[in-house]
């Protein structure tokens, strides 16, 4: 998981605002079958899809899926949301900030879940080799990165260091990417530094020490992103939603069983090197969202201030 993490900006949200008013074009036909535009990141958490598209999961259900690649949620939910994309891949926060700015959006399948596991995750917050940082309690007083401020990374890491003991409140967010963070590290540019995969394998093939699992102590099982389409489109489009629903479950059950053919399908859509994609801890592809974790996530969310409300999971959620 490289770079969906993306949040909403001020000027996101005007920009998808915006977008609401603009009609949603019909989708065009090939073959016989329904052309489908996903707006997706190059990242680990998409693979199921790509990997749905090879086996047939989508064709075979009528849809002519093109897959798009896009830099994050501030090209991809507006995208959605006017029309430019019948889908979308997002991360939760992102979607419960839209929704409470009245962003129209609504969940329509999964997408990726952490591990569970406590230090084998596909996140973490790390630190490099000879760092005197031992558990995030010590974060209190440090600059830590994160790809993007007030949203999934900064509320996962002040839960990780409340639970440790330390003072959340007395942690210094930096906003960078992920793919500068490890550098960022070795330079003293900032003390730890939340990550996810392939960074997470790059820090640790360094000397790198995860001191906590950030996703694990935010929730059991935690749901970090899901597809989404726009509400309109759904209401509009009933059959296509459902058959999407149904190829991005089973292309999300095929892909957490076959952790070979997942790697396999990365080198397709991404630049991750071999010997990194080897190493890397890949996440969860559960078909259901952990509803317990997004509740668990909303109401740290509202505590940060993202929301000025506990997200409405019966509205968003497929």
């Amino acid at each position: 998981m490289r770079r969906l993490l993306v949040g909403f900006t001020a000027a996101l949200v005007a920009s998808t605002t915006a977008a609401c008013g603009s009609s949603d074009p019909s989708t065009s036909s090939k073959d016989g079958k329904t052309a489908v535009k996903v707006g997706v990141i190059p990242i680990v958490d998409v693979a199921p899809v790509y990997l749905g598209k090879e086996k047939g999961f989508y064709s075979e259900r009528g849809i002519d899926l093109t897959l798009v690649g896009a830099q994050g949620g501030a090209a991809i939910v507006p995208g959605v949301v006017s029309g430019q994309f019948q889908f979308g891949f997002s991360n939760v926060t992102s979607l419960m900030i839209a929704a409470d700015k009245d962003v129209p959006v609504k969940a329509v399948a999964n997408g990726v879940a952490s591990t569970g596991e406590d230090g084998a995750d596909f996140a973490g917050i790390v630190v490099k080799r000879d760092s005197p940082l031992k558990t995030a309690k010590d974060l209190a007083g440090k600059k830590v990165a994160v790809n993007t401020l007030k949203n999934i990374g900064d509320t996962s890491v002040r839960e990780s260091v409340r639970k440790a003991g330390g003072d959340p409140s007395k942690v210094e967010f930096v906003e960078l990417p992920f793919d500068q963070m490890s550098a960022a590290l070795d330079g003293g540019q900032v003390d730890a530094a939340w990550v996810v995969e392939p960074a997470l394998a790059t820090v640790k093939s360094k000397g790198g020490r995860v001191i906590a699992s950030n996703f694990v102590d935010l929730a059991p099982d935690l749901t970090v992103a899901l597809y989404f389409t726009a509400q309109r489109y759904a209401e509009q489009n009933p059959d296509l939603v459902k058959k999407f629903q149904e190829a991005t479950r089973e292309s999300l059950a095929y892909a957490d069983s076959h952790p070979d053919e997942v790697r396999e399908i990365l080198t397709t859509y991404t630049k991750i090197p071999e010997a990194t994609l080897q190493k890397m801890t890949l996440p969860k592809w559960p078909v259901e969202p952990n509803r317990a974790s997004l509740e668990t996530l909303g109401k740290l969310g509202r505590e940060d201030g993202l929301f000025s409300a506990a997200p409405d999971l019966d509205e968003l959620l497929p």
